[in-house]
């Protein structure tokens, strides 16, 4: 026969488990929505029974149930899914910071626009043109020398966003940098947490969840896999450890990511900084440098006008243009075609007005640096300070009255080829390195191919980012189904544990009766 005081022990029991039972879908509750929270459950099971007393076996069929348990408080969580978010979650960070880098691009560049680059080039050759219509005017060609310098201007202007925007990501790199070692510190620290915790047979739910948001933050800016071992999580990036167990295995620098980009570094927000810079940002700099460069110094064949002057010295096909006006005038029988240095070596052609006294152009561009590009181009300062100085003329003459060598002053045939310049077409890649968009065209065509390269990069990297984005989506809403909270689920089963408890109660009532009838009641008869 068992004991009376039995039943009280199976209701304690059951009250104890539905009580814990009730606090941890208050806790769910309570959690809802937090970042990262897994749902808990409690496991129950139904206590050791035990068997009646007897001398060598009980009387008594079966086994006397002992109530029920907990076991332990488990959280909801499949490392599968998380393993699917890890590897999305890398390839939309990538993608996003190309996007975002690619948009910044385009706002530099400001094509097509009314106000851009290629307007101002633009601007430039038709100031040529209308200088034509009047070569020894001052005021048109003052206008030809603002046009120039409003042109220098905007590739100068270019060329630095372009040199702040690399200098953007480079910061951006070091920030991410310290990011990612401070995270893997605290992984470390939650491992050792959790190992201790868990050391004493329970389960460190909540520091689970805090260690898996870390990683899910650190997965966009890098590639990582994770393995669990005794001591907690072990962080990879590609082949480098970067946590194992309660130690910070290696810190990066970016100086090493660099090292490791394309290698280890397959992936994630950093990658993606590093390629826009190295890659996209370069590369745009690296067009926009050609096309000054190859405008300004680029071979180029010109076909020159019957009846030009040329310098002293200059050749044309096979014949050297020497000695009085008459030898070095270009004659009908004459090769025409030549081939000069871009503006500069045409414009070197020409004679400027210089109180009609005969003297030769100079490089109209000239570098504010070491070598020519779009960062360091500027008008050449003797321009600057005298409009006179634009060669517009390719005629001399020598006056009868004495015997010298002048400009003719209404000749236009030079601002006539420079103006004609924006319809030749330019040998941008004469290496064939097929490092530029456009091996051969105007200067104009280059520019257009260069904004509709941007234009498709950016539509791609949108794309492509806009589907990452729909992936991670997904993964992430299949993990909540799994370890989210259901407010629907929590209030169904906060009433089934509020019954059981209640129902409970009502037991230890019962036997509460029980026992007072038979310590209260019994056994008086006779007193």
């Amino acid at each position: 026969m068992r004991s009376t005081f039995s039943g009280i022990e199976i209701s304690k029991r059951a009250l104890f488990t539905q009580q814990e039972a009730l606090a941890t879908t208050g806790h769910n509750v309570a959690n809802a929505n937090t970042r990262g929270y897994s749902r808990q459950v409690v496991n129950m099971v139904a206590a050791k029974p035990t068997e009646a007393l007897g001398l060598q076996r009980s009387t008594v069929p079966g086994q006397m149930g002992q109530s029920v348990e907990f076991t332990s408080i488990t959280r909801v969580r499949e490392s599968f899914l998380d393993s699917q978010f890890y590897n999305e979650n890398k390839a939309s960070g990538e993608w996003n910071i190309r996007q975002d880098t690619l948009d910044k691009l385009q706002a530099i560049i400001n094509e097509p626009s009314d106000t851009g680059v290629r307007q101002v080039v633009q601007n430039f050759w038709n100031a040529w043109q209308e200088l034509s219509k009047a070569p020894d005017n001052l005021t048109a060609r003052a206008v030809v020398k603002e046009s120039a310098l409003a042109m220098a201007d905007a590739f100068n202007h270019t060329s630095k966003q372009l040199s702040d925007l690399t200098s953007d990501l480079t910061d951006n790199i070091n920030v991410k940098t310290t990011y990612i070692n401070s995270t893997t510190q605290q992984i470390a620290a939650l491992n050792n947490e959790i190992y201790r915790v868990e050391g004493f047979g329970n389960n460190a739910n909540d520091l689970r969840d805090q260690r898996n948001v870390l990683l899910d933050d650190l997965s966009k800016t890098i590639n990582v896999t994770v393995q669990e071992d005794a001591n907690g999580y072990r962080v990879s990036m590609g082949g480098q450890v970067l946590v194992d167990g309660f130690n910070v295995a290696s810190t990066v620098t970016p100086e090493s990511l660099e090292g490791s980009f394309g290698g280890d570094l397959a992936s994630g927000e950093i990658y993606g900084m590093i390629y826009s810079r190295d890659k996209l940002v370069a590369s745009y700099r690296n067009e926009i440098d050609t096309m000054v460069k190859t405008m300004v110094e680029g071979d180029i064949k010109i076909t020159l006008p019957v009846g030009s002057v040329l310098p002293e010295g200059t050749v044309v096909g096979n014949k050297t243009f020497t000695g009085s006006v008459a030898n070095r005038t270009l004659q009908d029988t004459d090769t025409k075609e030549i081939t000069v240095k871009g503006f500069n070596g045409l414009h070197k052609l020409g004679y400027v007005l210089n109180n009609d006294q005969f003297a030769l152009g100079t490089d109209f561009f000239v570098s504010d640096g070491a070598t020519l590009s779009a960062a360091t181009l500027k008008v050449n300062p003797t321009i600057q300070n005298d409009v006179s100085k634009i060669a517009a003329s390719l005629r001399t003459y020598v006056d009868p009255v004495d015997n010298v060598e002048k400009v003719v002053r209404g000749n236009n045939d030079m601002s006539l080829l420079i103006a004609g310049l924006r319809d030749k077409p330019f040998n941008f890649d004469p290496t064939g390195s097929g490092a530029v968009v456009l091996k051969d065209g105007t200067i104009d065509e280059f520019f257009r191919a260069v904004v509709g390269q941007l234009g498709v990069q950016s539509q791609e990297a949108q794309r492509q980012a806009t589907n990452q984005q729909v992936l991670v989506e997904q993964v992430e809403a299949r993990r909540q189904s799994v370890s989210g909270v259901s407010m629907d689920e929590e209030m169904a089963n906060m009433i089934k544990f509020q019954h059981a408890y209640n129902a409970a109660a009502r037991a230890m009532t019962s036997y509460d009766e029980i026992l007072d009838k038979v310590i209260n009641s019994m056994g008086i008869v006779g007193r």
